[in-house]
């Protein structure tokens, strides 16, 4: 049975999400798109009209889609509330800013409706909290699009660390970096938000080390910082490390204005075990890589599983599965909880200059 959703939030990322990944779903209906701003409004209204009527003139497999953006006017919507009450939908997606997340969320909850939100999915961890008790109230599932976790070397990692062929890990080395820094400060918001590394880029890392490690962090030592030339307001840099309670060591650098070889998303990941080391990578413009060298051994390959779906149609595809299975999706709220506390800890970490522990 197709999901019928509303889509809340039409910025650049936004018309992304509808465009590339919803479009894309052949579970999926968009039965109405939210954006406040009115301007924004109209511009996605034009951009994915237009995508609809040059998908119209293609079959499925020219296009290379699983369903058409059929759109009409009385599709798009300024408010939520507005949308909710024109519309038969059983679940909302929310791709707007962080200020809309909770909101958001609340509504929907409140109308009935499951919700797939991207993250961070609350600025506060009491309202992360509200909202999730809130969906476990009304029986509805609330989701995190932690995408990161739906890329296979990711998996590939996961599965050499469950399966023991590394034995107990000692120590991890995650690094990310990228230049994000030549457009003009007036016309990129990115230089603008709030921790654009901890909060906007790191909590992807954070995800995944909970993943990959299958362990939780207990403490954090975290210390971020700016330049005299950088176009960002608060701190697009940083470096921590991380004490887990299964007794592995992360050693975590990032920079959104690095001048070094840019990594893919997802970092550049080298972990070591007592029975050797992973050194992997995925996320990029190049295919996901993982290396496994165990002692005595030479290096190889590993063999990456197949995903249904990856990246943010991954997010997606477990999204309608869980909705239409009943199950709960590992990338709960409930569970995201755990992922926020860690997040909010290395910002805490970072503006007192202390380590601080995680509950």
């Amino acid at each position: 049975m197709t999901l019928r959703i509303i889509q809340v939030g039409l910025g650049g990322w936004g018309q992304s999400w509808a465009v590339n990944i919803v479009a894309a779903n052949k579970d999926v209906e968009t039965v109405a798109w939210v954006e406040i701003d009115e301007e924004t409004l109209q511009q996605a209204r034009q951009r994915l009209i237009a995508r609809s009527q040059a998908e119209d003139g293609l079959t499925t497999e020219e296009s290379g889609h699983d369903q058409s953006l059929s759109l009409g006017e009385d599709h798009f919507f300024t408010s939520l509330e507005e949308a909710l009450s024109a519309t038969e939908a059983e679940a909302v997606l929310i791709t707007a800013s962080l200020p809309g997340h909770v909101p958001a969320t609340r509504m929907a909850l409140l109308a009935g409706k499951h919700v797939l939100l991207e993250k961070p999915f609350a600025p506060t961890s009491a309202e992360a909290l509200e909202l999730v008790e809130l969906a476990e109230r009304q029986g509805r599932i609330l989701m995190v699009s932690q995408n990161y976790r739906f890329i296979p070397a990711v998996r590939a990692a996961a599965q050499v660390v469950r399966d023991q062929v590394l034995g107990d890990i000692g120590t991890v080395s995650i690094d990310f970096r990228r230049f994000d820094h030549t457009a003009p400060f007036e016309t990129h918001r990115h230089y603008k938000i709030w921790e654009p590394l901890l909060a906007d880029m790191a909590i992807h890392h954070f995800d995944l080390m909970r993943l990959v490690l299958g362990q939780e962090p207990v403490q954090v030592f975290c210390k971020t910082w700016n330049t005299a030339w950088s176009k960002y307001v608060e701190p697009p840099a940083g470096t921590m490390t991380i004490t887990f309670d299964g007794g592995a060591v992360v050693n975590y650098r990032g920079s959104w204005i690095s001048m070094g070889p840019p990594t893919d998303w997802a970092g550049e990941w080298h972990m070591e075990g007592e029975h050797g080391e992973l050194v992997w990578t995925g996320r990029g413009e190049l295919p996901d890589a993982a290396i496994l060298r165990l002692s005595g051994e030479e290096p190889r390959a590993l063999k990456l599983p197949r995903l249904k779906a990856v990246d943010r149609a991954g997010s997606l595809d477990a999204f309608v599965q869980a909705v239409q299975n009943g199950t709960t999706p590992e990338t709960s709220g409930r569970d995201n909880l755990k992922t926020l506390a860690f997040m909010f800890a290395a910002i805490e970490s970072a503006r007192t200059g202390l380590p601080v522990d995680i509950g």
